[in-house]
């Protein structure tokens, strides 16, 4: 029986996601074929690589490509566009990797790390003008929180892991990482620790940089508050000059 387009076009699919398991459709040379599979599998694994390099440098190349060759045959992807892979990846990784023996048990986490630096580089988003002069205070203004600067919590130091540093155990202290990128469009990490990530969790309300500190001291059951607005005070300063927050006038 003849076979139908879509059918041909679905054998043809199958067969380039997993060569080993599909058959090419009837009739094609395998010399074609063999252009198809590798301009596929090249393209996806390279951008993966690239978008991911500490975590190509984990796996040895059998247990690397293997991966990919899982990715490319398991996971439905979203979309068409090559630099959203890693994001894909991200999700196949997350939902459809399941436990596996060759993964590190940090993998996830430093994925989304490796994954910020590429997503805040092609982001659309724009920092908003700062309205504040440089003789005015956060204290007395509102801190806002830039769109391009994440801040993000892991287990583990993804920022140390490499070949050389392969941690089996969380730390007993979350690390805290701001990604960002300024208005160079140089994407940079800042470590951070729990007070200034929830710091920056505050700033995106309507409240002057004092009244966020203080009720950051308010959380810190702190005696005086004061120590906690001064250090603070240097805090917003220093993230409002590497364009992680902006200051809008408190009107």
């Amino acid at each position: 029986m003849t076979q139908s387009l879509a059918d041909i076009q679905h054998a043809f699919a199958a067969h380039l996601r997993e060569p080993e398991i599909n058959p090419a459709p009837a009739g094609i040379e395998d010399r074609r074929m063999k252009i198809y599979r590798d301009l596929i599998y090249n393209n996806i694994e390279g951008f993966i690589a690239s978008a991911f390099p500490i975590m190509r440098k984990l796996y040895q190349d059998a247990q690397w490509h293997a991966m990919i060759r899982d990715f490319i045959h398991r996971h439905q992807s979203q979309t068409p566009y090559f630099l959203e892979i890693s994001e894909e990846f991200i999700d196949y990784l997350e939902s459809e990797r399941g436990q596996h023996p060759d993964d590190p048990v940090f993998l996830l986490e430093l994925a989304r790390y490796e994954w910020a630096e590429l997503a805040l580089f092609v982001a659309d988003e724009r920092i908003p003008d700062d309205e504040l002069d440089d003789t005015d205070s956060l204290l007395d203004h509102i801190p806002l929180l830039s769109p391009l600067a994440w801040s993000m919590v892991f287990q583990f130091p993804v920022q140390k892991i490499g070949p050389d540093y392969r941690p089996e155990q969380p730390d007993a202290v979350p690390t805290c990482i701001v990604v960002y990128r300024n208005r160079e469009d140089q994407v940079k990490f800042l470590d951070a620790n729990p007070v200034t990530a929830r710091l920056l969790e505050l700033c995106e309300g309507n409240k002057t940089g004092r009244a966020l500190l203080e009720q950051i001291a308010t959380e810190l059951n702190s005696a005086d508050p004061v120590p906690v607005i001064n250090g603070g005070a240097d805090t917003l300063a220093q993230l409002r000059s590497l364009d992680i927050i902006v200051g809008r006038k408190h009107r």
